[in-house]
């Protein structure tokens, strides 16, 4: 029997404060290192931060000078990939020998992006994912993804891959990545609703593959003092409840859901379960119809300006 133990986090950002969240990262690795676990997933935007409950001054038509500042804090709280944060990153992948999948905002020209980043057990930065649909206010801040980031690692262990938050409702994301043969499915998310372990199972039954699900648990008091979220102002104000949760290939939870404080789940991963499961249903292989739905993936990369030699 092939196992892996697998460790997902469920942490808050230090909002807008990069370096004290990596020495949360550094933390959480080291604990899910002493648990034997080989695989560490992060959650959505961890390093950089997910701003709820704040609207960056934003009206149909109208934007406030408070609100531009707002989202120069977030710029700077961004990284560059690679960069200077990648490589405190990798190193600390590497010191644990763990394949680390964390969530990060990332900036580049004038944009920031929604990121997966993927390291390697030897601290290399494998590749990124960058996060297709921002979903509803997520577009006022983060760019669009394209698809020339949603790629797929094989490891001695399995094909690990990403999609952030609702990416997960999207069926023909889904069914891309599956066709990549990932077995081993990230989502990082800050879908803290109970709802959403219906999603975690649904896709592992559906891509016959474990799903890795992570969410922050955010309160009032890891932001700033002049950080006023919707939700309110007192410190213990829950802003992202949890959920965090491991599923197997036929939908068994086997750690979670996590709700109402920080912590790990770690689960042992019988690898053997993606071919049982394989046995009467894939979704792209036996039980698809190419001769009735076929779907076509450009993973080209789309920049904006594209300078052409004479």
């Amino acid at each position: 029997m092939a196992t892996i133990k697998a460790a997902v986090i469920q942490a808050g950002s230090r909002v807008f404060d990069t370096l004290r969240t990596i020495d949360k990262v550094q933390n959480w690795c080291a604990r899910a290192a002493s648990a034997g676990a080989k695989l560490v997933v992060f959650p959505e935007a961890f390093l950089g931060g997910y701003p709820k409950g704040i609207d960056f001054g934003a009206r149909v038509g109208s934007r406030s000078p408070e609100g531009r500042d707002e989202f120069r804090r977030y710029w700077d709280a961004a990284i560059e990939v690679p960069g200077k944060e990648t490589g405190i990153l990798g190193e600390i992948a590497a010191a644990h020998g763990s394949f680390l999948v964390i969530g990060a905002i990332e900036k580049t020209a004038g944009t920031l992006y929604c990121t997966a980043l993927f390291f390697s057990a030897a601290g290399e930065l494998l590749g990124k994912h960058r996060k297709l649909m921002p979903t509803a206010m997520e577009r006022l801040v983060w760019g669009f993804g394209d698809g020339s980031t949603m790629p797929a690692f094989r490891t001695d262990f399995g094909t690990i891959g990403a999609a952030i938050c609702w990416e997960n409702y999207m069926p023909l994301f889904r069914s891309a990545m599956y066709a990549k043969g990932i077995t081993l499915w990230c989502a990082p998310t800050v879908d803290d609703r109970e709802t959403w372990q219906a999603t975690m199972q649904h896709v592992a039954l559906e891509g016959r593959c474990f799903v890795l699900g992570a969410c922050q648990y955010l309160v009032r008091s890891d932001c700033p003092e002049d950080y006023h979220p919707i939700q309110g102002e007192a410190p213990e104000t829950v802003l992202i409840n949890g959920g965090s949760v491991i599923v197997s290939p036929l939908g068994k939870v086997l750690a979670g859901p996590l709700r109402g404080s920080e912590g790990m789940l770690v689960a042992e991963l019988d690898l053997d379960e993606i071919a049982r499961g394989k046995f009467d249903f894939d979704a792209v292989g036996h039980y698809s119809r190419p001769d009735v739905f076929t779907l076509s993936v450009d993973q080209r990369p789309k920049p904006a300006v594209m300078f052409l030699d004479v």
